[in-house]
């Protein structure tokens, strides 16, 4: 399976918290494309300067280190975003939705208005 882990999916899992269900974690152990897209760090870092997240020391070796691909932003996912419904207001999933789209990643996620879009959702509580 190949995924792309949604913001709070990818806290959780960094953070080990109980949050990301049983099932979720299995397939993340056992996925053979794992992605983290830069909008997640992103985003990520603006909560952190926000006050509403506490720093993750060396974030961006962590991930490499845990042997995420690392997911830019191309002229495709642009494309995508431009094309997509509006069931989902925040910009950065917004992004994430595009980029599953164009990458045939499954999104992982608790977020239910990611299953408004044409993408593979995988429940990140289960």
């Amino acid at each position: 399976m190949r995924l792309l882990l949604d913001t709070d999916a990818l806290l959780w899992l960094l953070g080990g918290e109980d949050r990301l269900g049983a099932s979720a974690r299995e397939s993340v152990e056992q996925a053979e494309t794992l992605a983290v897209s830069v909008a997640s760090l992103w985003e990520i870092a603006i909560k952190v300067s926000l006050g509403k997240l506490a720093p993750i020391p060396r974030l961006p070796q962590v991930i490499r280190t845990l042997g995420f691909e690392r997911l830019g932003i191309d002229d495709g996912h642009l494309a995508a975003l431009q094309d997509l419904p509006h069931h989902h207001r925040d910009p950065f999933d917004r992004l994430l939705i595009s980029q599953a789209s164009v990458e045939r990643l499954t999104i992982v996620t608790a977020d239910s208005a990611f299953t408004g879009y044409a993408v593979p959702v995988l429940d990140a509580r289960v």
